[in-house]
């Protein structure tokens, strides 16, 4: 499909577009018609997946040294965007953005060596268990305890809107300490937990958006895991979040933008091609200046999103942005 946008404005670096042809070419041979089809089935992508790893866009962000490409979000911004433009906004993509990134930062050698390289080839897949229904973008509220038992630890508690549970191998959950500060606060860490783990269950959510990712409300029931199960340093779990969180951001980002452009390049073409009273409708400034609108607003989230991107990989403050 003949693109209404321009690449150039967004792709921050010499190899963006030609990796945005790479992957519009590739997605591109399954389309909206694969998509839809998957969905209403009730299946997943599964092949889209794996042509994806095969290529090596799902680890793109991901350390060479863990078979990944060395890119950033800068790279994983295109990656996820065009996908979501050749009409398959695959939300599992934004998923990755927030467990490699931590993990890669955070956590122990032997949980890099076990999870990185499957991240990377899309052949494991994490689900992320953070938001609660009285704790939804604020952290500091979260209410699932871990209990130390010795060099175990125990969960209690309970997760809702968890993405895509029915199809990864183990859950990364943010969990908060027994004690409490004078705030009623307590301290956060973060735990790679087997989705089958004794205890875990799992209630699917209804939604009037149909995806092929399923959510989730998830109950901990005395969930025993063991102390190498720790990511990072017990209590600094909301340091360690932020590195993922903000790609996080970045990345539901481009998969809202991609998907965007893929709704005007449609109505631009049906505008164009849909004739009354002898001309296109497109020609009518009722059609052509909402299109033109929305085409400008997508144009600057582009922007924002590539920028916020490119400040992440610099290492520069880019909360704000993201």
């Amino acid at each position: 499909m003949a693109t209404l946008f321009n690449t150039s404005l967004v792709d921050t670096a010499e190899h963006h577009p030609m990796l945005r042809e790479s992957v519009g070419k590739l997605v591109g041979k399954f389309g909206r018609k694969y998509f839809q089809d998957v969905t209403k089935r009730g299946a997943k992508p599964v092949e889209l997946w794996n042509a994806l790893g095969e290529a090596g866009f799902l680890g793109v962000h991901v350390a060479e040294e863990f078979g990944g490409g060395g890119g950033g979000m800068g790279e994983y911004n295109v990656i996820v965007e065009e996908t979501a433009a050749q009409g398959c906004p695959i939300l599992s993509l934004v998923i990755g953005s927030i467990c490699a990134p931590i993990i890669q930062s955070h956590a122990s050698q032997a949980i890099k060596d076990e999870w990185l390289p499957g991240l990377a080839s899309g052949k494991k897949r994490p689900a992320f268990a953070i938001t609660e229904p009285d704790a939804g973008s604020n952290t500091h509220k979260v209410s699932t305890v871990a209990r130390k038992d010795g060099e175990d630890w125990v969960l209690n508690g309970s997760k809702y809107w968890t993405s895509a549970v029915d199809e990864v191998d183990a859950i990364m959950i943010v969990a908060r300490g027994e004690k409490l500060d004078e705030r009623g606060r307590g301290a956060l860490s973060l735990f790679i937990v087997p989705v089958d783990a004794p205890g875990i269950s799992k209630t699917p959510i209804e939604t009037v958006l149909h995806v092929p990712e399923t959510q989730f409300v998830l109950y901990f029931d005395d969930v025993k895991v063991p102390g190498t199960a720790l990511v990072g340093t017990e209590g600094q779990g909301l340091k360690h979040l932020f590195a993922g969180l903000n790609p996080e951001r970045i990345c539901a980002a481009a998969i809202n933008n991609g998907i965007s452009r893929y709704a005007i390049e449609k109505g631009a073409q049906y505008a164009g091609e849909r004739a009354v009273w002898g001309v296109p409708i497109g020609s009518h400034q009722g059609v052509a200046h909402p299109l033109a609108a929305a085409y400008v607003g997508v144009q600057q989230a582009r922007l924002m999103t590539a920028r916020a991107a490119q400040l992440y990989d610099l290492g520069s403050p880019e909360a704000g942005e993201a």
